[in-house]
């Protein structure tokens, strides 16, 4: 698989624009008290769907012809790229047949059965989700869409950070957090096109920190029993991410189960919006590393329209 081109990134932009919001970028007067920066929300629990995850999947499934997706759209997530690909299939007339792990969050498996989508429930084992989506695929000759390593989710993901870039050159600092890394890869790309002078720092959950491992490491450590409050997090990084992620991302930070919780919390109780654990993460690097941020201008991708609310962590 090729690492996406700029071109490629402007084309996915233009191919989903009408499908997609351009989330805004909103600040917290009392947040940057806390943490002594200037931080900027790109606040893609707003994004339909409540995630950046429709990006990539809405670009992944509209590049493919009407022939390729006329037995269906097949993928395996845990909840946002689920309801993504669930609702670019819809938009694009077909079917979707999704995997999910049966203690997924039950606002995100009825979100993808509002969306049209045919879920079939695993284990909650990455192996698992691989193995039931193949036979899926088999089965119903539908083509597979990766949650978040091919080039068309990656260039997908990557318009998220270009928006923020468009809005704004003046940033020292670009966070996100990572799972499989289509985000991060996606926003490393962006860093490298659109503003090479900010720097992109990786944020990840102690508990499932495949990555900051493999970024030391020079390559991937696979992770195994992940038990993390990050639900969206818990997967090992992609070959092709990673081999992005390395060459442009600053560093991997990790931070703590409760450091997650109270970046959360924080969020919610300040600026009065809801996030999700796994977007969470960044907020806690950025908590946790003041000394890093201070008086720093720092954008930070957010999401988490699709939190359960029935089991927050506070």
């Amino acid at each position: 698989m090729k690492t996406p081109s700029l071109l490629d990134i402007n084309e996915a932009h233009g191919r989903i624009s009408s499908t997609i919001h351009r989330t805004p970028l909103l600040s917290n007067e009392a947040i940057n008290k806390i943490t002594g920066a200037n931080v900027l929300f790109k606040c893609e629990n707003f994004q339909r769907t409540g995630s950046f995850k429709l990006r990539g999947g809405t670009n992944a499934i509209f590049s493919l012809s009407e022939k390729e997706r006329a037995n269906g759209i097949a993928t395996h997530s845990s909840g946002n790229h689920a309801q993504a690909v669930a609702y670019a299939a819809s938009k694009a007339g077909s079917k979707s047949f999704i995997v999910m792990p049966e203690n997924a969050p039950e606002v995100k498996k009825k979100a993808v059965k509002g969306y049209g989508g045919i879920i079939s429930f695993c284990k909650p084992l990455e192996s698992e989700r691989i193995r039931l989506c193949n036979e899926i695929i088999e089965r119903e000759g539908a083509i597979f869409i990766s949650p978040f390593e091919h080039p068309d989710i990656i260039a997908g993901q990557a318009t998220c950070s270009k928006e923020i870039f468009e809005e704004d050159q003046s940033l020292d600092y670009i966070l996100c957090p990572v799972g499989g890394g289509g985000l991060s890869a996606g926003t490393a790309l962006s860093v490298e096109h659109f503003s090479p002078k900010t720097k992109f720092i990786i944020a990840e959950p102690e508990m499932a920190n495949d990555t900051a491992k493999s970024f030391r490491k020079g390559s991937i450590v696979p992770i195994s029993n992940p038990n993390t409050i990050a639900d969206g997090l818990k997967v090992t990084v992609g070959d092709l991410n990673f081999k992005i992620i390395k060459r442009i991302a600053e560093d991997v930070i990790t931070v703590t189960e409760e450091q997650i919780v109270d970046a959360m919390r924080i969020v919610w109780e300040r600026m009065k919006i809801i996030i999700e654990p796994s977007s969470a993460v960044p907020v806690a690097v950025l908590m946790n590393n003041q000394g890093l941020f201070r008086g720093k201008r720092i954008a930070i991708i957010i999401t988490g329209g699709n939190v359960d609310i029935g089991k927050l962590p506070f």
